[in-house]
């Protein structure tokens, strides 16, 4: 299935389940697929849509891949399929487009896995690999490669690390530059700047679960700025804890979206 932006990207979804709606937005380099334990999990007690965002699987290339570009990608399946107030679940970069979405759709709640918002801490670290990112393709795919590497940590199962990985090694720079090309123009304090005057309007429910320590006194700067939020770390699940612990995910979305009314 698929629904056309209003500045014309083609995106290709999957519509599961019934109950109360949850949809769930990748990562950078990854696609909707990626969600199947999860919705495996979850379609028996709630509808679960799925969707690539722009420059992402299925769905059409665009001009601008930017997460505030992608939020609209989020907010045109959500109107499409007339979702009621859906639950908005993000992995990585889709976490920080499901913030930004929530902000222009009404929706039940946000669950942010793995994605810190002090974003000046995010431009620290990855300023050393901007000249491999923006370097010659082979240097690109090593800098991708040893991101998530260092980022995936362990427990994931064989297969799906290797999947993974072979996934960041192909990633398109251009769709990756042009998500991150905030993070290298714009300077750290006006970075944080940007986050402040976004995330205190959300209003709704909102969990995040940090499987990568996310720096000193994190989970006090993000209380200061949302007022509904939970914070709970798995420790040394790394970036995919969805993957991890796929049940132990399920799980916690169901007692999250129950809590959220």
């Amino acid at each position: 299935m698929a629904v056309t932006t209003s500045d014309g990207v083609a995106l290709a979804y999957d519509d599961v389940g019934s109950g109360d709606p949850i949809v769930l937005v990748h990562g950078i380099t990854d696609r909707r697929d990626d969600w199947r334990p999860i919705v495996d999990r979850l379609s028996a007690t709630h509808r679960c849509v799925t969707l690539d965002l722009r420059g992402h699987g299925e769905s059409g290339d665009a001009d601008d891949y930017s997460a505030l570009a992608m939020a609209t990608d989020v907010v045109a399946v959500v109107d499409a399929l007339a979702l009621d107030r859906p639950m908005l679940i993000g992995h990585s970069l889709g976490a920080m487009v499901a913030t930004a979405a929530a902000l222009r759709a009404p929706v039940r709640g946000v669950v942010n896995i793995d994605q810190p918002l002090r974003m000046s801490d995010f431009a620290a670290a990855l300023a050393p690999l901007e000249p491999m990112l923006r370097g010659t393709p082979a240097e690109f795919a090593d800098a991708m490669t040893l991101i998530f590497s260092v980022l995936n940590g362990d427990r994931l199962d064989d297969r799906t690390a290797e999947a993974l990985a072979a996934r960041a090694s192909r990633a398109r720079q251009d769709v990756v530059l042009g998500a991150w090309d905030v993070v290298f123009t714009t300077p750290p304090a006006a970075l944080d700047e940007l986050i402040d005057a976004m995330v205190p309007a959300i209003t709704v429910p909102y969990l995040a679960l940090l499987g990568n320590d996310a720096g000193p006194g994190y989970d006090d700067w993000l209380r200061a700025r949302i007022a509904h939020v939970e914070i709970e770390h798995w420790p040394e699940h790394g970036h995919y804890l969805h993957l991890v612990d796929p049940d132990r995910f399920a799980e916690r979305i169901r007692a999250f979206v129950a809590t959220c009314r």
